[in-house]
């Protein structure tokens, strides 16, 4: 009982997480998945990444990383070109526009990501976090 009820509540938080980050990224137009994307090719540092690697980076393994890179460069916040060393691949950057847009949204998910962490002490903090690297080791 005691492992259904830390699946249970690990998935519940989760997913209080998932919607309020969600809340919060309405009124920029983005959902979860495309913020996700734009911030792993915010930490490329300007190189340029491939859509396997964003995949693996993603947290939703599930989504389509091909329709929210789309999505992005609709709204001109990502750009994409064939790589030069393998035409089948092809490179997708973040824009001057999309940085622009990250750093506007920092602080309000900072803020979100304070709201849930501050319900814990910071020694709290340290020792969930351990526990759930624990976990994942396992997995």
């Amino acid at each position: 009982m005691l492992a259904r009820s830390l699946v249970v509540e690990s998935m519940r938080l989760g997913q209080f997480i998932s919607d309020e980050i969600s809340c919060a990224l309405h009124p920029y137009g983005l959902s979860i998945q495309q913020f996700n994307v734009l911030r792993i090719l915010r930490g490329c540092q300007e190189k340029p990444a491939s859509l396997q690697y964003i995949t693996s980076r993603m947290i939703h393994k599930t989504s389509n990383t091909t329709r929210i890179v789309d999505r992005l460069l609709e709204k001109k916040l990502v750009d994409r070109k064939p790589c030069a060393e393998n035409r089948r691949m092809v490179e997708i950057n973040i824009t001057q526009a999309g940085i622009k847009l990250l750093t506007t949204i920092d602080p309000v998910i900072d803020k979100k990501e304070n709201e849930v962490a501050n319900r814990l002490s910071e020694k709290e903090l340290t020792a969930l976090l351990d526990n759930y690297k624990k976990l994942f080791v396992t997995l």
